[in-house]
């Protein structure tokens, strides 16, 4: 089952993706190629551009819905999506920052489908490529030299740090026995709704707009991110390895505290008293002692999630936290295309295959 199910007008999305990693990506490469090597091949074997060999590569590069959302933001302030490109770019340059810094943190050996940067280049290529990319976000905004690149990057800055939150805060819950939804909630915002926030107001800030158009755009954003996240967390657990290019029982293997977890312990019960106490017992083995649970032993706690109502919690507030940033449209003036452009990509977050 899905987490919600609104029509999604594919076409539609696939081109706003696509209109988004073609105006972004010449920029994106050029900025790339300003790095000192190894750098500046590391980075492009982890965009997918070339493989571990350094050959030319047609890898996946991501949805870009990020680089879509920072075009469409600028058009929502009534400006040509080219302004947004230098916000797409900067938000994809961080973006990517984490996702080096989280893989190696969480040891994950996989992303889209190819072997992650720490695991093809070590460690130390991984930590000094994602610094490299956070401070070239900073510079492609800043080189601008306009009022209006020093207000995107200071929400960019805002952004960043808040994520680093984020993704401390999803590391000391992992060796938590309990968590609370509300923390949780405070961690995913962190996570992933301050960056998503971010995409949707940068390109309205550099096409002039006001702050109370950027906040209430950066409010969709960061909904959005929320519903994004929860989708996530179901796809950590249950998701088919085929389509998210980890392993089965990813965020379990993890000992992750994600929404299904956090929503199952709290619900009370059985299922949920018995959940309690194998995950206290998880809480205090070794990653070794993990690593060699069995796939049964992981399948056992999902199905303990789902009994406890994990699943079906998550699931619902996917569709809350969708709904909650379709109503933040309704507070900006914009063009009617750009609402329904806005609406079908919140859509497409929330709705992708399990």
């Amino acid at each position: 089952m899905n987490p919600a199910s609104p029509a999604i007008d594919t076409e539609s999305v696939t081109a706003l993706l696509e209109r988004g990693r073609t105006l972004a990506t010449p920029v994106l490469r050029a900025a790339v190629d300003r790095l000192a090597p190894p750098m500046d091949t590391v980075a492009a074997y982890h965009f997918g551009w070339i493989d571990a060999q350094g050959r030319p590569s047609a890898g996946d590069s991501g949805k870009a819905v990020r680089p879509a959302l920072a075009l469409l933001s600028a058009q929502a302030a009534g400006k040509a999506p080219e302004v947004g490109v230098p916000g797409a770019v900067a938000v994809e340059l961080v973006h990517n920052f984490s996702l080096l810094h989280d893989d190696l943190m969480d040891g994950d050996e996989q992303r889209r489908h190819r072997d992650t940067v720490w695991k093809v280049h070590g460690p130390a290529q991984a930590i000094l490529v994602g610094d490299a990319l956070f401070a070239l976000a900073n510079e492609i905004l800043l080189e601008l030299g306009t009022v209006e690149a020093g207000r995107a990057t200071r929400r960019l800055t805002v952004a960043t740090r808040k994520l680093i939150d984020g993704q401390a805060q999803d590391i000391s819950y992992e060796h938590r026995e309990r968590v609370t939804v509300e923390e949780c909630l405070e961690m995913e915002g962190n996570k992933t709704g301050a960056l998503l926030a971010c995409a949707v107001s940068i390109g309205a800030v550099l096409g002039g707009a006001d702050d109370h158009t950027a906040d209430t755009l950066e409010r969709y954003g960061y909904h959005l991110g929320l519903a994004f996240q929860a989708v996530d967390d179901l796809l950590g657990i249950w998701g088919d390895p085929d389509a998210t290019g980890k392993q089965t029982w990813s965020d379990l293997r993890q000992r992750k505290k994600s929404l299904p977890v956090v929503a199952a312990l709290a619900a009370g019960g059985p299922a949920s008293e018995r959940l309690a106490g194998i995950l206290a017992a998880d809480a205090k083995k070794s990653e070794t002692e993990i690593a060699d649970f069995t796939e049964e032993e992981f399948a056992s706690r999902a199905a303990l999630i789902e009994e406890a109502g994990g699943r079906e919690w998550t699931s619902q507030e996917a569709r809350r936290q969708h709904a909650t940033a379709i109503a933040a449209l309704d507070e900006v003036e914009m063009p009617e295309e750009i609402r329904g452009q806005l609406v079908a990509l919140a859509d497409f977050v929330v709705v992708r295959e399990r």
